[in-house]
C-alpha cells in the first residue's frame, strides 16, 4: 500500500507536511477536501498519496456503495475508480404488485457504471410515503400471485435497464413473515440466477438468533444467506438522530454483527456496510428532544477546523469526534475518516469476508475513495 495516513498534531502547517512529504500543498488540499487550505486543527486525519499514486487498499475486497438518481454525477465519478458495484435505490411497489420505479430516471447512472466496469444493481424496497412498510412486505410475501407479479416486472426492468442484478432491501419485516421473506428471496434468485444475474439482500445488524426488535425479529440470517448470492451487514446507526451522541458505526460492535454473521452465512457472501456520513447533535442530549444533524465526512472536518476544535479519536469505537460550540450552544459530533475506513477494511480482512459496502455515496469522501482505488 503506498498511502499514508497522518494525523496532525499541534503546530503544524500544510507547508511542513508538503516538504517532509514531498507531496505538493494542492494536492493535499485537493485529495482531503480541505475547506481552507491554510488551517489545519489538531487530530485531523490527512490522506497522503504522490503524485499519480492512489491507494490501492480495496484489494480484493468487492466494494460497492448505495445512490439515489439525483445524486451529483461529479461525486458519483468520484467514488467510480474504487467501486465494483452501483446500487440504485429504489424501486418500490403497491399493495398490488405493480413496481415503482424512482421519481427521478436512473438510465445515465446505469450506463455511467458500465462504462466504467461497474455493475449497477437494482434496489427493491418496501417503501410507503417514503417510509419502510412492512405492511407492504406482509402481503407480498403472503401471497404467491403478487409475489410472481413483482419478480415478472423486476425481470422485465433489469433486461430493458440493463442492470445486473437485484437487492432486497426490506426493514421492519414482521416477526411472522421471517421464513417467508426469506422464501421470496430464493424464489427471485432461482428467477435470475439462470441468467447470470446477482441477487443480494441488505440485513439489520444481529447479534444472536433470538435477539430482540423491530429491525431484526423478521430477519433470519442463516435462511436468507442460504437463499441470496449476498448479504449486505447494515452495520451502522449505533449513533443515530435521535439517539446520544456515539460513533456511527463503533468498531467493536461491528466487530460483534460480524462475528454472529459468521455463524450463520459463508464469508464469501458477506458485505460489511460502512456509513459514509455522522451526526452533528447539540448537546447536552436529552432524550425525546434531542435531534441529531446528518453530516458528511469532509464536512466535519470542516466544521472541526473552522471552530479551531481538537478531534479525538476513540480507540475501542475506532472513530473520530470532537465537540464544538456555535450560538451558545454545545455540540458533539462523530464522524468516520481514513483511520476509521481503515480500521473496517482490515476488519473485513480479517475474517476474510467478500467486500464492503457504502451508505451512501450521496455526499463527497475523495480521500476514502483515492485510498481504496
Amino acid at each position: 500500500m503506498i498511502f499514508l495516513i497522518y494525523v496532525v498534531e499541534k503546530g503544524d502547517t500544510l507547508e511542513e507536511i508538503a516538504q517532509r512529504t514531498q507531496i505538493p500543498v494542492e494536492k493535499i488540499v485537493y485529495d482531503n477536501q480541505l475547506e481552507d487550505g491554510n488551517r489545519l486543527t489538531e487530530g485531523q486525519a490527512l490522506l497522503l498519496l504522490r503524485e499519480g499514486e492512489t491507494g490501492g487498499y480495496g484489494g480484493d475486497l468487492r466494494i460497492g456503495g448505495y445512490a439515489y438518481p439525483f445524486i451529483e454525477p461529479s461525486v458519483l465519478e468520484q467514488a467510480f475508480p474504487a467501486l465494483n458495484e452501483l446500487l440504485v435505490f429504489s424501486y418500490g411497489f403497491t399493495f398490488e404488485g405493480d413496481l415503482v420505479p424512482p421519481p427521478q430516471d436512473e438510465q445515465w447512472m446505469i450506463n455511467a457504471a458500465w462504462q466504467q466496469g461497474i455493475e449497477p444493481m437494482l434496489v427493491l424496497t418496501p417503501f410507503s410515503g417514503g417510509a419502510f412498510n412492512n405492511q407492504l412486505v406482509k402481503v407480498l410475501v403472503e401471497n404467491p400471485e403478487i409475489q410472481q407479479k413483482v419478480i415478472d416486472q423486476l425481470y422485465v426492468t433489469v433486461r430493458e435497464k440493463g442492470y445486473a442484478g437485484i437487492d432486497i432491501d426490506f426493514e421492519y419485516v414482521l416477526p411472522g413473515n421471517k421464513e417467508q421473506y426469506a422464501a421470496f428471496a430464493g424464489r427471485v434468485r432461482d428467477r435470475f440466477s439462470p441468467y447470470g444475474y446477482r441477487v443480494s439482500v441488505a440485513v439489520a445488524p444481529k447479534t444472536s438468533d433470538n435477539q430482540m426488535g423491530i429491525l431484526v425479529e423478521g430477519i433470519d440470517y442463516r435462511l436468507l444467506g442460504e437463499n441470496a448470492d449476498a448479504i449486505f451487514l447494515m452495520t451502522y446507526e449505533w449513533g443515530y438522530t435521535y439517539g446520544p451522541p456515539m460513533a456511527v458505526a463503533p468498531l467493536d460492535k461491528v466487530r460483534q454483527v460480524l462475528e454472529y454473521a459468521l455463524t450463520q452465512i459463508p464469508a464469501e457472501k458477506l458485505i460489511l456496510g460502512i456509513p459514509n456520513y455522522g451526526y452533528d447533535w447539540p448537546v447536552p442530549y436529552e432524550r425525546g428532544l434531542t435531534r441529531a444533524r446528518t453530516i458528511g465526512n469532509v464536512e466535519a472536518v470542516n466544521l472541526a477546523v473552522k471552530n479551531g476544535a481538537e478531534i479525538q479519536y476513540a480507540q475501542i469505537a475506532q472513530s473520530p469526534w470532537f465537540t464544538y460550540a456555535s450560538a451558545g450552544m454545545n455540540h458533539e459530533v462523530w464522524f468516520e475518516d481514513p483511520r476509521s475506513i481503515e480500521a473496517k477494511l482490515n476488519l473485513a480482512r480479517e475474517y476474510g469476508i467478500a467486500g464492503v459496502g457504502y451508505w451512501n455515496l450521496m455526499r463527497p469522501f475523495r480521500a476514502n475513495w483515492l485510498m481504496l482505488g
